[in-house]
């Protein structure tokens, strides 16, 4: 395997970094004060840095068949993304969306692709996924309680769903909605997935969730209930029961995408942190020379080259092997990188003293993001699972 950059990845990056530096990372500030003032509004800036990206080619970039991209030439570009908060949406490569639009392109119906797949690739509208319940195990699908039933030539869906991310965005048109419609069936076709506009009767966004207490404006995290939606039975992904194939088959290269945006983010965490240790003194010193400093963002920059070789590792097999023979991989880097991520922003953190838990620098909010995504897309314990059950298999 060869992690060099290929000459679209190089030529990619080089243009992505250009474009971070000299259009996204001077509004950046702008916006996120404006977002504080006004968390569910838009700033139009986003919209006009969305339309340069488009006109320059730096669009759908996480999805081959938009792209030419594979995953791993994809890597280094969402991990130059997970330096900056505005990034992923700029370029339209902001998750949930990602994942929606590669469950459409891979799972959906032609109707469905034109109604939803085409605005979300032009970046008019955004997304949000359901899977999760408030009051079951969601990180067991076979406890969903939510239900998806077919009646007639419709389906009838009830139930909570919650920490829907993207639901507070004030262009989301639609969710994609996961729910038991076949409780007899073998667990892995039980369940479906359903396409639903936000506007339809029934749906109801109860309340926006903080997430360590950041509402993660503009798009936050919604506790949504559906009480009798009534769908035409071609809001169905894929045919009844293939909710937990469609899953899979979603989640994998998000996963990827996830950990090397955080990648990114440890990265940016490693450079506040040395920048301060060698700018700020106490007791007469640079900080890098007090109280084993220098060893620590030693340690960091071992941990975070670690980590990236086992998610570029994670992205060739997907490319290679497919979801199926790349699933060990992809839940090793889910185990390691969002906890290698937590560890580096804590370093930086301690660093920076006070003035890192505070919003000066963007540490305390990288933590939180950085501990949500031991949860997100499945909790460390269920990929543990995972590897081991893979390693076990070779001596049975």
């Amino acid at each position: 395997m060869d992690f060099a950059h290929s000459a679209a990845a190089a030529d990619h990056l080089e243009r992505i970094r250009a474009f971070i530096h000299d259009e996204v990372a001077p509004v950046e500030p702008d916006c996120l004060r404006a977002l504080a003032a006004d968390p569910w509004t838009v700033p139009p800036v986003i919209e006009e840095l969305k339309r340069r990206a488009r006109e320059r080619g730096l669009w759908n970039l996480f999805l081959p068949a938009e792209s030419g991209l594979g995953t791993l030439e994809y890597a280094p570009l969402a991990e130059e993304m997970g330096r900056s908060v505005l990034a992923p949406e700029v370029f339209n490569c902001n998750a949930p969306d990602t994942g929606n639009m590669e469950l459409l392109h891979l799972y959906g119906s032609p109707e469905q692709r034109d109604r939803w797949l085409r605005p979300l690739l032009a970046g008019e509208v955004r997304s949000a996924f359901c899977m999760t319940e408030p009051d079951v195990a969601s990180s067991d699908a076979t406890t969903m309680a939510a239900t998806a039933v077919v009646d007639g030539d419709e389906v009838v869906l009830d139930g909570t769903k919650w920490l829907a991310t993207g639901t507070g965005h004030a262009n989301c048109a639609f969710v994609v909605f996961m729910g038991l419609s076949r409780p007899a069936a073998d667990r892995r076709a039980q369940h479906s997935m359903v396409l639903v506009p936000m506007d339809t009767p029934g749906v109801r966004v109860e309340r926006l969730l903080p997430v360590f207490g950041r509402y993660d404006p503009p798009y936050g995290h919604g506790e949504i209930t559906f009480t009798d939606v009534r769908l035409p039975l071609d809001a169905v992904i894929g045919g009844v029961g293939r909710g937990f194939e469609i899953a899979q088959g979603r989640l994998g290269p998000g996963r990827v995408h996830h950990c090397m945006r955080l990648i990114g983010l440890a990265e940016l965490a490693l450079e506040l942190a040395c920048r301060r240790a060698t700018r700020r003194t106490a007791f007469g010193r640079p900080l890098v020379d007090l109280g084993g400093n220098r060893e620590r963002i030693a340690d960091a920059r071992i941990a975070i080259d670690q980590a990236r070789l086992l998610v570029l590792n994670a992205a060739w097999k997907l490319d290679a092997h497919g979801v199926e023979g790349a699933r060990s991989a992809v839940s090793q880097i889910k185990v390691a990188v969002p906890s290698m991520a937590l560890g580096v922003i804590d370093m930086a953190i301690q660093l920076h003293g006070g003035a890192g838990m505070t919003d000066d620098f963007p540490l305390a909010a990288a933590y939180a993001s950085a501990r949500a995504l031991r949860l997100a897309d499945g909790p460390d314990e269920v990929h543990r699972a995972v590897v081991a059950r893979a390693e076990l298999a070779k001596y049975r």
